[in-house]
């Protein structure tokens, strides 16, 4: 069994060695990621113990062979279904588990099927199973001969005189490798979890120098703004202030600041001391913000240090750090609890998210309603502490104004003030949005600290005289019950009159008289389908949507509100939605129509609305450049067809992300198309009564006859979503923020476009040029003259580049005459 073994292990060893020699690839060489018939030059996939797996296209071997190997290729972790091209370090034991170091695509994992290629113009393009693009080096045309894993674990594209091209040093995720920097401007961004890879909202940037003096590496937490939990920075005069960037390079034994100074040869360094390294080596940004350092051991990567030490040493414990116990949580000597009770009512504001998992932090029981200022209250917490110290109120003296200052602002979720000795030497620090906090003791403490949490409190019932309020309550309970018995005999008589006259004017009519109609199913199948109408996808202005499943088939069902045309109207209008099909409209399968019910069945969209995807209400990545003008395409395209290819044109005159729909390539449809005839068949209400949702509508929706350039309006409002990141109308932003558009106007007025730019993605940053086109495309469709404004064909041939937009439309969009925004004047709507 010995020689068995060892020989076995020789065998193994070798074959691995041959494998070694091939850690470089070759122009035109393509590889397709598939566990049955993994294709292409020298691969080899590796199975480990916890269900994780590694494909690998190039290996660089820099220990002997029963040390750690370095890989590209693509990593899956258990289960295996979506895969990023990575770089990972791993053993060839299957017992042990591979460690990724950098990836290409955490935001967006593909399938099996996919593809990476180096083209024969030298880029590096990664696809997925259906071929869409997902990521690139973005190195056509840059003299590029070929691909190597170098012994620091760097993939490298090279030139023809092994002249580094593209590496991915230069672009880190959430690792620093040894004799990797992290440049001004550069961020590490921490995972979400440890099999979860979208970016969490902690990361590290180096940043020059500032106004105070300082520059070095800086940890903050994301929100707006953003909050700073560490800083490990160097002071620099502005007049030894260097042309160069400063960095931080993780080097054997110690992470370095480097300062570059007017002298060249002589920059100032700042070190944080490490164990030295006794094999290989890594630092990772972990998603709790700390900063540690693995290497290693034996065959596994182990952290040396303990898991509640960290090498950012100027944070004394873990409740130093922003997300230890989630949002709102305070943490205690590790321990993390939601905020107490209000003494003086003993009710409760926040709940645990997770019972079991106090570290996930607590959730308000009410959100905060900027529209319910006058019910906000601070809810006090004495000897509590907050991480970020950097943003203060002026003015505010004492705890009293500080309080004041927060509740007039309703973008302040919480204040917090300190002081030393007496109020004379305080600070009142803001928050908008609140992250952990932290218990002090006040006799240990350097400062007094009390945080004061803004919470949403219902208006008070108590009376100053119980009896006459007693006697208020009976009065009020009997009037109401009144009311209510008179209101419900109204309506019940109304329902019976109008059920009466659908049932005396409809029940002669056979569906058989109707050829060419959607497939027509009985109330009671949908109500099967639906489980009840108990799975709500959603909620609008013509009805809720309801998921079903009729047969293999997956649908989404709408009862229609509001409908009251007899039978034979409703057919004939379904008869007309029915026969327009487009690949960008959500297609109508069915219908019912039953004495007063009234519902359409339609295909079932798996990506859900546009507005879940850049709202980031569910924490999701951000969509890249290209993903939304494909989508921005694809609602031009939908909406085309119904302005000018209908044999009736159709005005939607509700478009907005929540009636734009996605299936699972992020492929836009366009839904709800034809609904506002299918609820009034009165023309002249459809021209003149207003229709749609505030900050979508067009202005003439006030002083002229409608068309179908309101959906130009809406689609660029759309458009300008899409590109920020944010809703339109958003009254948790400061006021002059609040409403995108007049935001849109104002910067491009002082030239400050690019601030409108979705600050949660660097991809979109990083195609600034070809976003500001798109805004301009945007301020065309924003025209207040309808008549100005192009229509969607023309739309189509600006997006795929078949037509320029004029050179004149900054100076006609900001000179347009001011016609009263809708969003301002809720009460006209009908």
């Amino acid at each position: 069994l010995f020689i068995i073994v060892a020989v076995s292990a020789q065998l193994l060893s070798e074959a691995w060695l041959n494998f070694t020699e091939y850690p470089t690839a070759n122009l035109s060489t393509s590889w397709t990621n598939n566990e049955s018939s993994f294709t292409g030059p020298h691969v080899l996939q590796t199975l480990f113990y916890d269900g994780s797996a590694v494909r690998s296209l190039v290996l660089s071997s820099p220990q002997p062979i029963l040390g750690p190997y370095f890989g590209a290729g693509f990593f899956c972790a258990s289960p295996c279904n979506v895969f990023l091209f990575a770089i990972y370090i791993f053993h060839i034991r299957s017992d042990t588990k591979p460690h990724m170091v950098w990836s290409a695509n955490r935001a967006r994992p593909v399938r099996e099927g996919a593809t990476i290629e180096l083209t024969i113009d030298g880029n590096l393009v990664l696809r997925d199973a259906d071929g869409s693009l997902v990521w690139s080096s973005g190195s056509s045309e840059r003299s590029v001969a070929g691909m190597v894993i170098t012994e620091d674990c760097n993939l490298v594209l090279f030139d023809r005189r092994n002249g580094t091209v593209w590496q991915s040093f230069d672009h880190p995720s959430d690792v620093l490798l040894p004799g990797q920097s992290l440049l001004e401007g550069t961020r590490l961004v921490a995972n979400t979890a440890a099999t979860n890879w979208t970016e969490n909202q902690v990361y590290m940037t180096v940043l020059p120098r500032g106004t105070n003096g300082y520059t070095g590496l800086y940890g903050y937490v994301g929100s707006t703004p953003s909050q700073l939990y560490y800083a490990f920075s160097a002071w620099v005069s502005e007049n030894d202030t260097g042309n160069g960037p400063t960095k931080v390079t993780f080097l054997n034994s110690s992470l370095s600041l480097l300062v570059q100074t007017r002298q060249p040869s002589n920059p100032r360094m700042h070190n944080i001391s490490l164990p030295a390294a006794k094999s290989t080596q890594y630092v990772r940004l972990e998603s709790d913000g700390h900063l540690r350092l693995y290497e290693w051991s034996e065959d596994l990567l182990k952290c040396i240090l303990r898991s509640d030490v960290t090498m950012l040493r100027e944070l004394n414990d873990d409740c130093e750090f922003p997300t230890v116990c989630g949002e709102y949580g305070i943490c205690t000597a590790g321990q993390c609890t939601c905020p107490f009770q209000d003494n003086s009512s003993s009710i409760n504001y926040f709940k645990p998210v997770h019972l079991r998992k106090a570290n996930l932090g607590c959730a308000p029981l009410n959100s905060i309603s900027c529209q319910e200022m006058q019910h906000h209250k601070l809810l006090t917490l004495t000897d509590v502490s907050y991480f970020d110290t950097h943003h203060t109120i002026e003015n505010a003296t004492n705890v009293d104004s500080c309080k004041q200052a927060c509740l007039k602002n309703c973008s302040c979720r919480a204040v917090i003030f300190r002081y030393h000795l007496n109020d004379s030497e305080s600070e009142c620090l803001w928050v908008t949005k609140v992250f952990s906090l932290k218990s002090i003791q006040p006799e240990t403490a350097y400062f007094n600290s009390s945080a004061y949490l803004k919470v949403q409190s219902s208006p008070s019932s108590a009376a100053s005289h119980p009896v006459a309020n007693k006697r208020k309550v009976i009065l009020g309970i009997s009037l109401a019950l009144v009311t209510a018995i008179i209101f419900i005999a109204v309506v019940i008589t109304v329902c019976l009159l109008r059920r009466r006259k659908y049932e005396d004017n409809d029940e002669d009519l056979q569906f058989d008289q109707l050829p060419g109609m959607p497939t027509r199913f009985p109330f009671d199948k949908l109500r099967e389908c639906t489980e009840g109408f108990s799975k709500k996808l959603g909620e609008g202005g013509f009805g809720s949507v309801f998921a079903g499943k009729l047969g293999e088939e997956r649908v989404a069902v709408k009862r229609l509100e509001g409908a009251r045309q007899g039978k034979k109207e409703f057919l004939a209008e379904v008869e007309t939605i029915g026969s327009i099909e487009h690949i960008n409209l959500v297609r109508l399968i069915g219908f019912c129509t039953e004495k007063f019910q009234r519902l359409l069945v339609y295909e079932y969209m798996s990506g859900g609305s546009l507005d879940r995807w850049i709202y980031y209400r569910h924490d999701n990545a951000p969509l890249d450049w290209l993903t939304r003008c494909g989508i921005i395409l694809d609602i031009a395209k939908g909406l085309c067809y119904l302005h000018e290819e209908c044999r009736r044109k159709i005005a939607h005159l509700d478009i907005k992300p929540q009636n734009i729909l996605l299936d699972e390539n992020f492929n836009a449809k366009v839904a709800d198309f034809g609904l506002s005839k299918l609820i009034d068949r009165d023309q002249s209400k459809v021209m003149t009564m207003m229709r749609g949702t505030p900050g979508y509508m067009a202005p003439e929706w006030l002083t002229s006859q409608i068309t179908e350039k309101v959906d130009v309006y809406s689609f660029g409002v759309v458009v300008m979503e899409l590109i920020s990141g944010r809703k339109n109308i958003d009254n948790s932003l400061p006021e002059e923020s609040s409403h995108l558009i007049n935001l849109f106007r104002g910067k491009a007025r002082d030239n400050q476009l690019s601030d409108l730019i979705d600050e949660h993605s660097e991809d979109m940053l990083s195609h600034q040029e070809q976003v500001i086109q798109m805004m301009k495309l945007a301020m065309w469709c924003l025209l207040n003259d309808g008549g100005q404004r192009p229509n969607m064909s023309t739309v189509i041939k600006v997006l795929e580049g078949g037509m320029s937009i004029e050179t004149t439309i900054l100076h006609r969009f900001l000179n347009t005459n001011t016609v009263l925004p809708l969003e301002d004047n809720p009460t006209m709507y009908s």
